[in-house]
């Protein structure tokens, strides 16, 4: 098999991973790949730049059975290996020629965890003391492996992963028997650890080697079992609490394998309202100081799809506004649809200087069209406040579903 032929097998295989995201490693030394804040596949970075990575996996060749993976070993698809030097030879050739940044290595298991690990670290070695490579790398720790490798991988990888996969350990042992929850999490405490002490060395010994410096991020499937919207935030924030998470993705479960376990891929439809209900919670989770239990609760375990959970949680504690935006604290205005970490800053700043109103909102990039339903300015009411809740939950809804905006047009500002 060629090496083209390769990468098409295993770079269509690697597409179904979306736990990558931008890094913010800044490694020294190395002759090439040297950039700052490097990210990921076609996204953003944290510094605004739209930045690439090869994604692939090293081998498609799997001795297991999740019954949702496309790799899996009962699952009949072509299979390829990369050996690590052909894996390092063509990360180099891309960056030559432009085409990426770095790389974002994942893989299936073969043989065994440790066996797979080796590869990756072998491959990863050749990229880092051969070639001298200094770009981002982000790198699939495999649950299983002995320690000591994961050891060597961190410090080789600009960020680890560990994919969580499914929300609970009963949907574990059905889906992926050979799969267990306390394998998945060994890495993760390991690789907080290793963070930590890496960032206490470094402070009493200037060239202490990195370690996973731009963090950890882990993936869930949303869909392929029956777990609750509120299980799976309430699991995501005690994974960042506890492991220091940088990033917990969600990716809806989509068929690629035909299971008796799986919802029918002939009646299933991709939950992806759900998945982009769950990012924008898990938002709130990491910028807004929210909680889970404020978000939802074992009452109403599931994410509103008519309205943002933001707007959905404002219409619920109505007692919490209006919000007087001239005297309001940072954590009070992050409460009000509209207003982001960014804006409430803004708003802070301002205010030292004149008393705003709603065009100096306007101004501050403040979202008017959500937070006008929220707000006052030095005691006065915006018009919008006038209005009944149930057309603010209307014209909120309208706001979401444009298509249904036109149903909200007659709605008058100041029904009493």
């Amino acid at each position: 098999m060629t090496i083209a032929e390769k990468l098409t097998i295993l770079t269509d295989a690697a597409k179904y991973d979306v736990a990558c995201t931008s890094s913010g490693g800044d490694r020294r030394g190395g002759k090439l790949g040297k950039t700052i804040a490097a990210g990921c596949c076609h996204t953003f970075s944290a510094d605004g730049r739209c930045v690439t990575l090869l994604k692939v996996l090293l081998t498609n060749v799997c001795c297991y059975d999740c019954q949702y993976c496309v790799s899996r070993i009962s699952n009949d698809l072509p299979r390829a290996m990369f050996t690590p030097r052909e894996l390092a030879d063509l990360t180099i050739d891309f960056y030559r020629r432009n085409y990426i940044e770095g790389l974002f290595l994942s893989s299936a298991v073969v043989r065994s965890p440790d066996y797979t690990t080796e590869l990756m670290i072998k491959a990863l070695t050749i990229l880092r003391d051969d070639y001298g490579f200094s770009g981002y790398i982000h790198a699939k720790a495999i649950p299983g492996a002995a320690p000591l490798l994961t050891g060597q991988l961190g410090r080789l990888a600009d960020r680890l992963s560990v994919n969580i996969e499914l929300p609970s350990s009963k949907s574990l042992a059905l889906l992926a028997p050979d799969k267990k929850a306390e394998d998945i999490f060994r890495p993760m405490a390991q690789i907080r650890q290793g963070i930590l002490e890496s960032k206490a060395d470094k402070l009493k010994f200037r060239h202490t080697p990195d370690f996973a410096p731009a963090g950890q991020s882990t993936q869930m499937i949303v869909g392929a079992s029956d777990e609750t919207d509120y299980h799976i935030l309430k699991l995501s924030e005690g994974m960042y609490q506890k492991y220091s998470l940088k990033r917990v993705f969600f990716s809806a479960y989509v068929p690629v394998a035909t299971s008796p376990l799986l919802p029918s891929s002939t009646e299933f439809r991709p939950p992806l309202l759900r998945e982009h209900r769950l990012y924008q919670s898990d938002w709130l989770l990491r910028f807004y100081h929210f909680r889970a239990d404020e978000i939802l609760s074992p009452e109403h375990p599931s994410l509103s799809p008519e309205l943002d959970p933001k707007c959905n949680w404002a219409m619920n504690h109505l007692e919490f506004f209006p919000v007087e935006v001239n005297t309001a604290d940072y954590q009070t205005l992050l409460r009000v649809p509209g207003i982001g970490p960014l804006g409430a800053r803004k708003i802070l700043s301002a205010r030292r200087w004149r008393s705003l109103d709603e065009e100096s909102l306007r101004k501050l990039g403040i979202v008017m069209k959500r937070a006008q339903y929220f707000v006052t300015c030095s005691g006065r009411m915006t018009p919008a406040l006038r209005i009944r809740p149930s057309g603010i939950l209307q014209a909120l809804t309208a706001l979401e579903h444009p298509t249904l905006a036109p149903q909200y047009e007659q709605l008058s500002l100041f029904s009493s």
